[in-house]
């Protein structure tokens, strides 16, 4: 088991574009839980609430060290905050019932240059936090040993059938 040092590894902050998406995000925060990386969450749209969407992005670099930005639909959430921030910003797409999430998928990785989301799969929750962490283990020893953990336990699950 490695000990992480929660003096070195960073925070996670969690948007969500509706009240709706919450329970797609249970995955996210368990996961986050699990490798005991601490995280805030907020709602907050792009189309209506875009001032404190913008406020939020602007001051995200002095509390978070990675955003994950989940939405469905249009799905500019990501796109938003990223255009306001350096910091990494993960796509969550989330299923819609019109086009099945790819609305969003696409809204997500089709940014234009220069404004990068990185993007994981339709109502991925656990990869996006999976991805976070992996970010933060760049500076974090004991959180990488973590996400070796995880994938330990992953394989043997597989293999134990």
């Amino acid at each position: 088991m490695s000990t992480i040092d929660n003096s070195v590894i960073g925070k996670v902050a969690i948007i969500v574009g509706s009240k709706s998406d919450l329970p797609i995000l249970e995955k996210c925060t368990s996961t986050l839980d699990e490798l005991h990386v601490p995280w805030d969450m907020k709602v907050l749209s792009a189309h209506r609430t875009p001032f404190e969407t913008q406020q939020f992005a602007i001051d995200s670099e002095e509390h978070y060290d990675v955003i994950i930005a989940a939405a469905g639909k249009a799905a500019h959430l990501p796109g938003v905050i990223a255009a306001y921030t350096l910091l990494p910003v993960i796509g969550l797409p989330i299923k819609s019932p019109a086009l099945g999430g790819l609305d969003s998928l696409l809204s997500m990785v089709q940014m234009p240059k220069g404004v990068p989301v990185a993007t994981v799969g339709i109502n991925e929750a656990e990869n996006a936090a999976l991805l976070a962490c992996q970010i933060l283990a760049l500076k974090d020893e004991g959180l990488k040993e973590a996400l070796k953990d995880y994938r330990h336990r992953m394989a043997e699950d597989v293999l134990q059938g």
